[in-house]
């Protein structure tokens, strides 16, 4: 009986190491699609970022045209359609470029 168990233990042995030899191939797999992965992300937001940037200095000279946002009241639309953006305190005439009507 002792010698029918040594090599079905041997099998037995060979075939628990099988999905080991087998995760190593996966890790590597899962590992190198995952660079692959992390590379072409980086790329896709460098080329949006490059396009973004034109707007972004757009962006950048209305925020440094307007201030200080919290010195404003939330955007109304007037019935007309026309959408007013009211100071909280509202500005003395001719202050910081402000044209008399």
């Amino acid at each position: 009986m002792k010698q029918t168990r040594t090599p079905l233990l041997g099998a037995v042995l060979a075939l628990a190491a099988l999905p080991v030899m087998a995760e190593d191939d996966t890790n590597s797999d899962l590992e190198r699609g995952g660079e692959l992965l992390r590379e072409g992300f980086g790329l896709l937001l460098d080329g949006l970022a490059a396009e973004l940037e034109p707007m972004a200095e757009g962006w950048q000279e209305l925020v440094d045209q307007l201030g200080d946002l919290s010195a404003y009241h939330p955007p109304e639309r007037l019935p007309n359609g026309d959408i007013i953006i009211r100071r909280k305190i509202p500005l003395e005439p001719g202050e910081n470029g402000e044209v008399d009507l």
